[in-house]
């Protein structure tokens, strides 16, 4: 007996550990997202730029060497000769073009960073997206499934009618007409369905076609998002400051556009290995040395001028940018939170004109049965029932998006 209702508990668990939540399916997504991939790998190579832009600190060296032979042969002359030429440099000071580079790395590595956060931020967007869209298509298919039954339920009915002599033929050319037109819609919105399924799995990276069961659904009550003051929306939003961050490289941009025209020092320690000149005896010399170097550029027909002015203009224009995206910012949390307000008061609405319609349709199918209200009644009631049951569907999943959207917006977690 135990063993049996072991059994039966089980049976009835199976299908709740079968739900896919939607924080499941936002770990999921993201996990698979190739938009992430590409973003940390992004920031992974701003990273190497940064240790490469670091090594101008350490001495280089390297090594020259060259190998000689001629065709014609002279007289106490070796045909061939050879140099080795090794050399270790070390930068005293490189114009600041090192220290600037290393600091346009460093930015570029941060605004890699801040881009790759804004690309999670999206991905959980299109993973709610994604999963209030199923939500929202599958109360589609269900409202239109038991609008297709109210019909036939009602056609029935009509049906015997017909057959007893209480109607005319018209009554039944109608609700053939109207199940008609029913089931032609039912096919569109179990085509919606499929798209939407396939849509989800393949975000998340499985087979496109596996059934899914959503513990979660548009109609579930969802708290609202507090409203987030622009000013701390703008310090939230990684975008915002990606786009400072590029303002601030241009600006290094500048230096390192002047550094290459500023005088430069080094020094080193070298040696050669090489015959005598001309090599009369193919004997080699072994010598070293220690030399300071000095380059100090004079005159380059303006072209300093021009590049630190082409690099003063793009300044110019990451700096409008990020004034432009401020102002885009405070537009998108303007609008969000409008969005977010209309679509709750319109879930409101549509539930209560849901309530209505469906007291009066079953007022109307009752007095049809009765014979007190004509099939015309009962068609309407059933038509202004679908269409209500349709916009209270679509102002929960508009609410249900516009929440995910103005979370998105002001950078907040989905338990905020």
């Amino acid at each position: 007996m135990k063993t049996l209702l072991s059994i039966l508990f089980l049976s009835i668990g199976l299908p709740l550990f079968g739900q896919t939540t939607l924080e499941e399916y936002r770990t999921d997504v993201a996990a698979y997202s190739r938009a992430l991939k590409i973003a940390a790998a992004r920031s992974d190579a701003a990273a190497e730029e940064l240790g490469r832009a670091r090594t101008g600190y350490l001495p280089r060296l390297s090594l020259d060497g060259n190998f000689t032979r001629t065709f014609r042969c002279y007289e106490g002359v070796e045909p061939w000769t050879f140099s080795v030429l090794p050399q270790l440099v070390q930068t005293l000071y490189g114009g600041g073009s090192v220290r600037a580079a290393a600091e346009q790395a460093s930015l570029g590595c941060d605004i890699a960073l801040c881009e790759e956060e804004f690309s999670r931020l999206d991905v959980r967007y299109a993973a709610e997206y994604a999963y209030w869209s199923l939500s929202a298509v599958e109360l589609y298919a269900e409202s239109m499934h038991e609008y297709v039954a109210l019909i036939r339920s009602l056609k029935e009915v009509v049906d015997r009618r017909f057959a007893e002599g209480y109607i005319a033929r018209g009554d039944v050319l109608m609700i053939d007409a109207r199940l008609s037109e029913a089931e032609y819609a039912l096919v569109s919105v179990e085509q919606n369905r499929e798209v939407a399924l396939h849509n989800f799995n393949i975000l998340r990276g499985t087979d496109a076609a596996q059934p899914v069961a959503l513990a979660q659904g548009i109609r579930d009550s969802l708290p609202l998002p507090r409203r987030i003051p622009v000013a701390e929306t703008l310090e939230r939003r990684p975008d915002y400051a990606a786009a400072q961050l590029r303002a601030a490289q241009a600006a290094v941009g500048v230096r390192v556009a002047r550094s290459s025209f500023n005088p430069q020092v080094s020094v080193g320690v070298g040696g050669s290995w090489q015959p005598s000149t001309p090599n009369r005896d193919g004997k080699t010399l072994l010598d070293g040395s220690v030399f300071v170097q000095l380059s100090v550029p004079i005159f380059h027909a303006g072209e300093r001028r021009r590049a630190t002015g082409a690099a003063r203009a793009v300044q110019r224009q990451q700096e409008w940018s990020a004034a432009q995206s401020c102002d885009d910012i405070v537009r998108e949390e303007m609008n969000g939170w409008t969005a977010l307000v209309q679509s709750r008061a319109q879930v409101d609405a549509t539930e209560e004109s849901l309530r209505i319609a469906g007291e009066n349709l079953s007022i109307s199918t009752y007095s049809y049965n009765e014979g007190l209200a004509t099939i015309l009644d009962v068609l309407q009631a059933q038509l202004s029932w679908i269409q209500l049951y349709t916009n209270a569907i679509r102002a929960h999943f508009n609410y249900a998006v516009a929440v995910s959207d103005y979370r998105r917006i002001t950078v907040q977690g989905p338990e905020q």
